[in-house]
């Protein structure tokens, strides 16, 4: 956490980075809104840092943000840039930013993004406030990111039409979702969608519990099972799942990789109450004079936490739940 001079601020800047999620464009239209109200102008970097290197910033307005609140994506763009990394594009990036006479940012994206935030102030002073946007909820410091929820109860619908099929033909079905290091999507989908059993990156799983656990089930007369796996390391996890199963037991599994269904669609009243919530308490956090931190919630209120915390910090999916998964699952 630092601190700044708010009087010398009188133009914001807003971009969004990383992978899109569902209700970026809500956090986009509190920030313009909240920042506007408060005698600010407000201007858009497009694609996240690829924008800010080029130069590629606009004007925004109230009028601007008119009917994007439902909107899934990010009407701003986004992306990754490798060649942020390197501190001359860095110095790039600040003659851009400073040419657009903007005095502040406020980045929306994930760690990766918040990586890059933290280092435009330690190296150029640059204020600037995150907000945790992905919807792999892994962020540490809040106890939720804006599109999480979209997120799960767009698998969630999904895994409730695979299961009507599996009980109407007696079949077992891996279903696959995002989260390549966190288990958060796979743990809160398989709890709501009633699942066998849940595979996530942060703990080992063996198979053979799996398999024990749908034996017991055929035993008690269950005919159809659900598997949910966290994609891993790359996508396709729900393929070496199956083949193990096969291999060890002879169970033939149905795959249903759902992908990036996930990242879209229209973000749920969670999500755009939440990012509308962050989006206007990263304004009056440049306002009070704050910066080179993430707003994000905890325990229900907002809450500051500093950027290199959430960049250092591994949030992960609790032993609690992975317990009840297991109980609930017998």
């Amino acid at each position: 956490m630092a601190n700044f001079d708010p009087q010398k601020i009188s133009t914001l800047g807003v971009y969004t980075s990383g992978g899109d999620a569902p209700g970026m464009n809500a956090a986009i239209r509190a920030v313009v809104r909240a920042g506007i109200s408060k005698g600010y102008k407000v201007k858009a970097i497009n694609e996240g840092y690829n924008g800010m290197l080029r130069g590629d910033i606009h004007d925004l307005s109230l009028s601007s943000m008119a009917n994007i609140i439902q909107r899934g994506g990010t009407v701003l763009k986004t992306g990754r840039s490798p060649e942020f990394h390197e501190a001359r594009s860095r110095e790039q990036a600040i003659k851009h930013l400073k040419k657009a006479h903007i005095d502040a940012l406020i980045c929306i994206g994930g760690d990766g993004s918040f990586a890059g935030a933290h280092l435009l102030w330690e190296e150029h002073q640059f204020p600037i406030v995150g907000v945790p946007g992905t919807i792999d909820n892994d962020i540490w410091g809040t106890d939720s990111t804006i599109g999480f929820d979209t997120a799960i109860n767009t698998a969630l619908s999904a895994i409730d039409r695979i299961r009507d099929t599996a009980a109407s033909h007696n079949r077992l079905f891996i279903v696959e979702v995002m989260g390549r290091h966190s288990g958060f999507i796979a743990i809160d989908v398989g709890l709501a969608g009633g699942a066998e059993d849940i595979f996530i990156p942060e703990k080992s799983s063996d198979i053979q519990v799996t398999i024990d656990r749908i034996q017991q089930g055929i035993a008690r007369g269950k005919k159809s099972s659900i598997l949910v796996a966290a994609e891993g390391e790359k996508p396709g996890r729900a393929y070496e799942i199956a083949k193990e199963l096969k291999d060890r037991a002879g169970f033939e599994a149905k795959i249903c990789i759902l992908g990036h269904i996930q990242r879209g669609g229209s973000p749920t009243a969670g999500d755009r109450i939440l990012a509308s919530r962050l989006g206007a308490s990263a304004v009056e956090t440049i306002a009070s004079g704050t910066c080179d931190v993430m707003v994000g919630v905890q325990n229900g209120q907002l809450a500051q936490v500093d950027l290199i915390e959430t960049v250092k910090n591994r949030k992960i999916v609790g032993e609690d739940l992975i317990r009840l998964a297991h109980t609930l699952s017998t």
